[in-house]
C-alpha cells in the first residue's frame, strides 16, 4: 500500500476543479478520486456510485451519528455533501493515492483528519466564476447569486491551503496542478521503492 498523502483539491464552484481533477486523474494513474455522498437529487445522466452516493437525508444523518463520514458540510442549498471514509479505505487498499474534490470548510477538516494530506485550491476570475456558473444552467439565478456570495468568501480562504494554482488558462493550470501533485508525491514514491 502506498504512503503517499491524500491529494484535497478545493475551491469555489465554477473554478474548474471537476475538469482540472479530470485531466490529472488522466495523467497519473496512480490517482484515484473519491466519490462523494449528497443528498441533493440525482441530474438526468447522473449515476449512483459514480458521480455521487445519492442518499436521503435520514441515511446521511444516521451515518454521521455512526462516524462514517471522513468530513461533511451542508452546502448553500441546504444539501449535504460529504466523504464516506469508506472511500478512502477502498482507494488505500488498492495501494493507489486518493484525490479527494471537496468544499473549502470540508477540505480543511480532511487535512486535519488525514495524516499527510496536501491541499490544493483552485482559484479562478470571479467573472469566470459567474461565467461558468451561469453557462452551466443546473441551478436557478438565486442559486447562482448564492454561490457567488459563497464564492467571495472561499477566495478569502485560499491562503489557509498548502498551494493555490490560478485556473485563468486550462492547459497551464492541468500543467501546474500535475507539478504539484508529482512533487507531492515524490517522497512518497521514494519511501515505497
Amino acid at each position: 500500500m502506498s504512503s503517499a498523502p491524500a491529494i484535497v483539491v478545493t475551491g469555489p464552484s465554477g473554478a474548474g476543479k471537476g475538469t482540472l481533477i479530470s485531466e490529472l486523474l488522466r495523467r497519473l494513474p496512480q490517482l484515484e478520486h473519491t466519490v462523494s455522498a449528497t443528498t441533493r437529487e440525482r441530474r438526468p445522466a447522473e449515476k449512483d456510485g459514480r458521480e455521487y452516493w445519492f442518499l436521503g437525508p435520514e441515511e446521511f444523518e444516521l451515518r454521521v451519528q455512526a462516524g462514517e463520514f471522513l468530513e461533511h458540510v451542508t452546502y448553500v442549498s441546504g444539501k449535504r455533501y460529504g466523504t464516506l471514509r469508506s472511500e478512502l479505505d477502498r482507494i488505500m487498499r488498492a495501494g493507489r493515492v486518493c484525490v479527494l474534490e471537496l468544499e473549502t470548510e470540508g477540505a480543511l477538516n480532511a487535512k486535519r483528519a488525514v495524516p499527510g494530506a496536501y491541499t490544493i485550491f483552485i482559484r479562478a476570475p470571479v467573472a469566470e466564476l459567474d461565467r461558468r456558473l451561469t453557462e452551466r444552467a443546473t441551478e436557478t439565478s438565486t442559486e447562482i447569486g448564492d454561490r457567488l456570495e459563497l464564492a467571495h468568501r472561499q477566495l478569502e480562504q485560499a491562503g489557509a491551503f498548502d498551494c493555490v494554482i490560478e485556473n485563468d488558462k486550462l492547459d497551464h493550470a492541468a500543467d501546474e496542478l500535475e507539478r504539484v501533485v508529482q512533487q507531492v508525491l515524490a517522497p512518497a514514491a521514494t519511501m515505497d521503492s
